[in-house]
């Protein structure tokens, strides 16, 4: 039985746990002058209430222009509080003693580092905007390279990015165009085989939706039995209508076509940084690093 997050629909102040983000990351940005002014929860918390929605919330944001009568977006089944925003973004915030940086690269699994700590793959098609979303999810880590092409199909290797003590965040190479000749097997070993995986994200193209190699990974995820979620990256590119339409087609699959997958699709943009936030809460959520605090009257 899937696992429904709950919704906390208001976002009260921030208070203690937000102070200590605002000082930490608000010094971080000073430092790292390439750090987007939108990535940081002490920035967006200087917002309108109905843009810093907007931002963190993209899916809700869109149900707005529905037709009427027409099925709701599953948004409210993981919709945490900007407290725990917050909380989440301390896990992207290095400190002395919580060191995140690039950790190694792998060609085949039996190379790949044994690690205890939980994990989560990000896969997709090559030109999918893989390498941009995590370099987004990693913009408060002054130094930090995450390489970024405009050719597709730049990486070529498993690279692992170790976040501290709490998790491990894995870029898989691009399937499709110009996908690396030992893909299949590289990609296929690794979620089978690896124990501390929680969770896959497979990212697709905001602007063109499932394509069929899309489809072809969907369908190994299923077989494999393993909890993956579907992200929907470069909001920013298509108009609203073209966004509306992928969005529906994309949530009609997860409802008919599988049962690993998350009900609730993620929207993110690398440009203005919308469903960042949200995505990093859940990745900290699902590696068990954050406990979102659940609302009775929404979960039952």
């Amino acid at each position: 039985m899937r696992r429904m997050f709950t919704v906390r629909s208001s976002l009260p102040c921030l208070a203690q746990v937000l102070k200590v983000a605002q000082e930490r990351a608000f010094s971080i940005c000073l430092v790292h002058g390439n750090a987007h002014k939108l990535s940081s929860v002490h920035t967006i918390s200087k917002l309108t209430t109905k843009k810093l929605k907007s931002i963190i919330f993209p899916l809700k944001d869109l149900e707005q222009y529905l037709v009427k009568n027409a099925n709701k977006l599953n948004s409210h089944l993981f919709a945490p509080c900007f407290e725990d925003i917050a909380a989440a973004e301390q896990f992207f915030v290095p400190s002395k003693s919580h060191i995140i940086d690039y950790f190694t690269s792998a060609v085949r699994i039996d190379h790949a580092p044994v690690t205890v700590q939980p994990e989560v793959c990000f896969i997709g098609r090559s030109n999918v905007g893989k390498s941009s979303l995590i370099k987004s999810l990693f913009s408060l880590v002054p130094g930090l390279e995450v390489r970024v092409s405009k050719n597709p199909g730049h990486t070529k290797k498993m690279n692992f990015f170790k976040v501290g003590k709490a998790f491990t965040l894995l870029d898989m190479p691009g399937y499709g165009y110009r996908a690396p000749s030992d893909f299949v097997e590289m990609v296929e070993m690794y979620l089978q085989a690896r124990q501390n995986l929680r969770r896959t994200f497979l990212l697709l193209d905001g602007s063109i939706g499932i394509q069929e190699a899309d489809q072809i990974a969907i369908e190994m995820c299923e077989e494999f039995g393993i909890p993956y979620v579907l992200v929907l990256t470069k909001i920013d590119r298509p108009q609203q209508g073209n966004l509306m339409k992928v969005i529906m087609s994309v949530q009609e699959v997860i409802e008919k076509q599988t049962l690993g997958c998350f009900p609730q699709l993620f929207l993110v943009s690398s440009l203005n940084y919308s469903g960042i936030h949200l995505l990093r809460c859940f990745i900290a959520h699902v590696t068990g690093n954050l406990t979102i605090k659940e609302d009775i009257s929404i979960s039952s």
